[in-house]
């Protein structure tokens, strides 16, 4: 049967833009979409009980974040990528949002820095607010996504000028590479709690360094912080599975609760 033909489930939320492009993208990853598949609009719209207008826009953002191919004028197919694929993509965004960040340390004026502290400081001010009410909903996730993406970008419009934010929106077309691109677990959401809140805890880690001027501490932070999406479920008893058809995050029978 062609993918597209199966039934997925319903997604929760799915007339949020933002929310509906989160489940395509793990129907991809969890092999529901795989590798090859192709993708149109009317099939997908129907199987996910919302109109062609968001699946298209959806379908725009996951060919920009490199999880779909253009076929003929309005078909996508899921593209196949490897597990060294996407861990190089990470590796080179956390190296140059590294870099970013040690150059806004080292050589940005006091004033700038406290501007972009400013935007920092509410981004924090957000994800504190997701992750106060102690546990995750489906919204939450479109929610999260934004605030990470809004974090990174300040950080990188501050530091790195235009040279570093080419590289890194050229470096985005990769599978998982940019900042967006959340894979959470819908039916693992307490362990994906705790994954947030180790993020919520580095991204405080990063504005401490950034505000004392730390630049080395701040540019390993920031390495080690772009391996969260992908490494960091383990911890949390969430299986990372990367391979042709995708990545995902499934959850061990047993385990404590996601992240």
């Amino acid at each position: 049967m062609d993918p597209i033909e199966a039934d997925p489930p319903a997604a929760t939320g799915a007339a949020d833009p933002a929310s509906l492009v989160a489940t395509l993208r793990k129907l991809i990853i969890d092999g529901r979409y795989g590798a090859g598949a192709r993708l149109a609009e009317i099939p997908v719209a129907a199987a996910l009980g919302v109109s062609r207008t968001p699946v298209r826009l959806a379908f725009r953002t996951l060919e920009q974040e490199g999880l779909l191919e253009k076929t003929g004028k309005r078909g996508y197919t899921v593209r196949a990528f490897s597990e060294a694929d996407v861990l190089c993509a990470l590796e080179v965004r956390g190296a140059l949002e590294g870099l970013a960040a040690r150059r806004l340390a080292e050589q940005a004026p006091p004033p700038a820095v406290l501007a972009v502290l400013a935007e920092l400081d509410g981004a924090l001010a957000e994800g504190a607010a997701v992750l106060g009410k102690g546990h995750l909903t489906a919204d939450d996730i479109a929610h999260w996504s934004r605030l990470n993406e809004r974090f990174h970008r300040a950080i990188v419009q501050a530091g790195g000028g235009r040279v570093i934010a080419d590289a890194i929106a050229r470096n985005d077309h990769l599978p998982f590479a940019s900042a967006g691109s959340l894979v959470i677990d819908r039916d693992a959401l307490e362990r994906e709690y705790l994954k947030l809140q180790l993020a919520q805890m580095q991204h405080q880690l990063i504005v401490d360094a950034l505000r004392r001027r730390e630049s080395a501490r701040v540019e390993m932070l920031m390495r080690e912080h772009a391996y969260i999406a992908l490494r960091y479920g383990r911890l949390f008893g969430l299986e990372v599975q990367v391979g042709a058809g995708g990545t995902a995050e499934k959850g061990h029978k047993g385990a404590a609760s996601p992240a």
